[in-house]
Parts: structure tokens; C-alpha cells; sequence
């Protein structure tokens, strides 16, 4: 399916409402009937219906629609955060006495689902080194039900062989699951790769605004409405009308907004590896990361995320390098339009912190859509104010 008819007309029946170039906010909480056994069937198979917004709704449809599509999946649910698109997949795959094989490092949410949310229901996790497919076969255990991946994560970057995995997976009769908030489905495709189900926080690139917090996974549609049926509408972690159209309107400029990050941040990375003050940069399309093969072969773009540390990489140099940088916002996420610095010491107690530890040091930064040399400029400034 063409990516333009995706975006600007896939799911769109204009002539239904007033060909609107725009669709419609349905804020509906519920939708009528004309007999009771059009009611009837709707309350059988609320998957099929629009019966009420925590379930169905029009507006939501569309989206579903166009996620679904632009991932090669048979169908979509969105949710009201990206993380609530992976607690709730996880609960309705998984039953008491099972086992999951997770990646290390992971979103920080998905290691407190797996660490502990999961334990009180009878679940454990094994946490691999995702970036060795053969270990993974190696600690696949009778009970072992579902492989989650995300690749690359989104703070030093390690990728899984995602074609490899699925197919270890598919021997075994398991379930694959991926957080694929880093790459989207413009610049990597898991489902064709093999993975069964998708996720990824559409609060970053999808909406590109800074202004809704969405999540989505996408899959069979058999996957999908056994998500759908029980744990999606117990819990109602349920998308609003507004934020779906907020969605849909990020989409339409989403590969001229993933493709301007991508070649500001080619621009900033070899910048920044050229500066005595940097020890090492993180980005998997760069030449010197140590799975840049595997990253070309399996995404097909790179977007704006990466990290990199300081050579001088006490507490006192990582926080006040960035806390002086000017233009450059200190904030979690991405995928906006306005770049972001995260250090990895924002969330390590300074008596905690450890100059032996690579991951201490990360200083993680998102490139927006601001242009190269005004982003330059500001780390050159707040590298003068910094005694190195």
C-alpha cells in the first residue's frame, strides 16, 4: 500500500461527513440503535461494533486503520499511553506459572511490568544479552511463552537480530513482541521480519507534537481481538476521539519529520566525534557502532536518538554540561519538534553513582527540527562553560 495513500487517505470517507478534508472528532461516549436486536448483536462481539468509546469508536478507527497498514499488520488497538500498549498485550498473552525472555534495559516501565507487576500474577522473566541470538535459544524454558525485544533501545542502542529471534520463536511455538518506539514503521518493519506483535509510544514520533500521550500495537487480527476482549476493555486504558485525531493529523507529516531528525543528527553525531571533549558517541548508524551491519540491514533509517559520553565523565562535568545548555530542552521523550538532553544521572542518587559504569555516563540527546548549526552552537557553548 503507497505510504501517501496511507497517510492522507486510507480509513477517510470524506463523502460520509461533509468531505471534510479533516475527519471528525466523533466525541461520543456511546452510539445508538434502532432495534434491539441490532443492540443485541453489538453487545456479542464489541470488537465488530460501535457500541461504546472504550471499546469502538469512529475516530479511533481511522487511526487503527493507517497504524495497522503502515506496519504490513492485519490490525491495530491504540491506547491511552505507549506503555499501557505493553502492560496490556503482555497480561492478556500471559497466564500465572509462565515464563517471558526479555532483552535487558528495556524501557524503565517495562522493567518494573516485568520485575514487578508480573510476579504478583506468577510470571517471571529471564532478561537475556538480546544481542546474542544464541543464548536466547539456550534459556527457553518449557513455560516459556513470550520473547519480548526492543531494538535498538533507547539508551545505548543494542539490537537483537530481529528475523533470527522470530524464527527461534516460531520453533518453539512463542509469541514475539517489540517495542519499535525507536525506529517506527518508516525506518524498520518487524512484522515482516517475523515478530508477532508491535508496540511503540506514539506519543513520540506518530503524534510529533509534544502534546498527546498514545501508545499502539499492531498484529493478526486473531492477536488483536484476544487483546482486545478481555484485558483492553477490563482495564479501559482506552484512547480519546481528541488525542486519535491529534494522531492522525502527526501522520500526515510524520517521513518529512523522521527524515529531517535523521539528517540533522548525521550532522550533529560527526560533529561531536570530532570534539576533544566527547570520549564515545551512540547512534547505530554510525560507522563505529559496534552493530552498524545489522542496523543498516534491518532499518532503514536511523531517526534523531543517540547518546554519547564525555571524556571527563565525573557527576559534576555531565550536570553542568547540561546545565547549561541553552536551547536544547531537558525533558524525557522524543520525536517532537523541539530537541532534548536526558542525562543518565537524572535518575542515579549521586552517592549511587559510578565512574566504572558505562551506562552512568549516557548523556542521551533527541535532534529535532531545529537546524544543525544553531543545535552545534549550543553544545559549543556549553562545552566553554564547562572546565574539561
Amino acid at each position: 500500500m503507497d505510504l501517501s495513500y496511507i497517510l492522507n487517505e486510507l480509513g477517510e470517507e470524506r463523502d460520509q461527513y461533509f468531505n471534510s478534508v479533516s475527519p471528525p472528532i466523533m466525541q461520543s461516549s456511546n452510539f445508538t440503535f434502532n432495534t434491539v436486536n441490532d443492540f443485541r448483536e453489538a453487545l456479542s462481539d464489541e470488537f465488530e461494533a460501535t457500541l461504546y468509546s472504550r471499546g469502538q469508536n469512529p475516530t479511533l478507527n481511522i487511526l487503527r486503520q493507517k497504524l495497522a497498514a503502515l506496519d504490513g499488520a492485519e490490525d491495530a488497538l491504540v491506547f491511552s499511553s505507549g506503555i499501557a500498549a505493553i502492560s496490556i498485550p503482555v497480561l492478556a498473552l500471559l497466564k500465572q506459572g509462565d515464563n517471558v525472555i526479555s532483552v535487558r534495559n528495556p524501557y524503565s516501565w517495562t522493567v518494573k511490568l516485568f520485575d514487578h507487576l508480573l510476579p504478583k500474577y506468577g510470571i517471571n522473566t529471564t532478561f537475556v544479552d538480546g544481542t546474542d541470538t544464541a543464548y536466547i535459544t539456550k534459556v527457553i524454558q518449557p513455560n516459556t511463552r513470550l520473547i519480548y525485544l526492543e531494538s535498538p533501545n533507547t539508551f545505548s542502542y543494542e539490537l537483537q537480530d530481529l528475523a533470527a529471534v522470530a524464527a527461534i520463536a516460531r520453533q518453539h511455538g512463542i509469541i514475539t513482541m517489540i517495542d519499535n518506539s525507536y525506529c517506527t514503521p518508516l525506518y524498520q518493519q518487524p512484522i515482516q521480519l517475523g515478530v508477532d506483535l508491535v508496540a511503540q509510544s506514539a506519543t513520540k514520533y506518530i503524534g510529533g507534537h509534544s502534546d498527546v500521550v498514545a501508545g499502539v500495537v499492531t498484529g493478526s487480527k486473531t492477536l488483536i481481538k484476544r487483546i482486545f476482549e478481555q484485558e483492553f476493555l477490563n482495564i479501559g486504558a482506552a484512547l480519546s476521539p481528541h488525542s486519535a485525531w491529534l494522531l492522525i493529523r502527526g501522520l500526515r507529516t510524520l517521513p518529512l519529520r523522521l527524515g529531517r531528525s535523521f539528517e540533522t543528527t548525521k550532522q550533529v553525531v560527526a560533529w561531536l566525534k570530532q570534539q576533544p571533549q566527547v570520549d564515545k558517541v551512540l547512534w547505530p548508524f554510525d560507522a563505529d557502532f559496534k552493530q552498524s551491519e545489522l542496523a543498516r540491514r534491518q532499518m532503514s533509517g536511523c531517526g534523531g536518538l543517540f547518546s554519547f559520553t564525555l571524556k571527563n565523565s565525573t557527576w559534576q562535568h555531565i550536570e553542568s554540561f547540561c546545565d547549561s545548555l541553552q536551547h536544547i530542552l531537558m525533558a524525557v521523550s522524543w520525536g517532537g519538534h523541539e530537541s532534548l538532553v536526558i542525562p543518565a544521572i537524572a535518575g542515579v542518587k549521586p552517592a549511587d553513582y559510578e565512574t566504572s559504569n558505562d551506562r552512568h555516563q549516557l548523556i542521551r540527546m533527541y535532534i529535532g527540527l531545529e537546524d544543525a548549526g544553531y543545535l552545534i552552537d549550543d553544545i559549543k557553548q556549553a562545552f566553554k562553560k564547562v572546565s574539561f
